[in-house]
């Protein structure tokens, strides 16, 4: 199993799904975890109460907003004296195809998702990164999207927001490596996550399942499981990759 014990890590959107998953699996392997929320209290409780261990503790932060993005670094500095890993797992998803939206709704869901999805995680990752800097390391995780890659017909603003999460990672992962932060991405396909539970239930669940040849979606723990190798000691060399979970339902090369 991966050790991170006294680890300090801040995970975002960890009131449920793939945050949920990442903040067991890294609270089991000894991690301290801080489990970010937006508004959903009672949720982030379940997650909190979920974590082997007593040191985890929660934090109510919205990270569209550049002062919350900061203010939450902080605060997990002052609580647990230092921030490990960052894992930018918060995001939204909302439709906005060009020929069903009106250009008003068409730049409010644009300057929305991309404020969580892609300027929160940069955000981030900038202060987080300048306490690494001064204590010789941590580890990024982002947590991406297949959409990235194949296209989201149905909200391009999503789709656009995860490529460019790929690409700061990458881009910080240059940048960061001489001072020991390493940077990588996680790109699920479609997750048994309840943002996801209606599409699977309804009439297309079996087209979706079947995009993959193991004829099903990822679990949010086979996510969580990447997000831990690639913040784990051992993997620094694969700084700047994109790690897929897909079930080989879209193949890149």
């Amino acid at each position: 199993m991966m050790d991170f014990t006294n680890k300090v890590v801040l995970i975002t959107g960890a009131s449920r799904g793939i945050g949920r998953a990442c903040a067991v699996q890294f609270a089991r392997a000894g991690a301290i975890v801080a489990v970010n929320y937006v508004r959903n209290v009672d949720m982030a409780n379940e997650t909190l109460e979920l974590l082997e261990g007593d040191a985890h503790f929660l934090l109510q932060g919205d990270v569209s907003q550049p002062e919350e993005a900061r203010r939450m670094v902080d605060v997990v500095v002052q609580k647990a004296g230092k921030i490990d890993i960052v894992v930018n797992n918060a995001g939204i998803y909302e439709e906005c195809a060009p020929d069903k939206v009106t250009y008003t709704e068409w730049q409010d869901i644009w300057t929305r998702i991309i404020a969580t999805n892609l300027t929160g995680a940069a955000n981030l990752a900038y202060c987080a990164s300048q306490y690494m800097m001064r204590r010789g390391g941590g580890r990024i995780v982002n947590v991406s999207s297949r959409g990235a890659f194949r296209g989201e017909p149905d909200s391009p603003a999503y789709g656009a927001s995860k490529a460019g999460m790929n690409a700061m990672g990458q881009s910080l992962a240059k940048a960061l490596a001489p001072h020991k932060i390493f940077v990588g991405t996680v790109a699920p396909g479609w997750v048994e996550t309840e943002m996801a539970e209606e599409h699977l239930r309804g009439v297309g669940g079996d087209e979706i399942r079947n995009q993959s040849p193991l004829k099903r979606v990822a679990t949010v723990d086979e996510v969580a499981y990447a997000v831990l190798f690639l913040a784990s000691d051992g993997a620094e060399f694969t700084t700047g990759t994109i790690i897929d979970v897909n079930g080989a339902s879209y193949l890149r090369s």
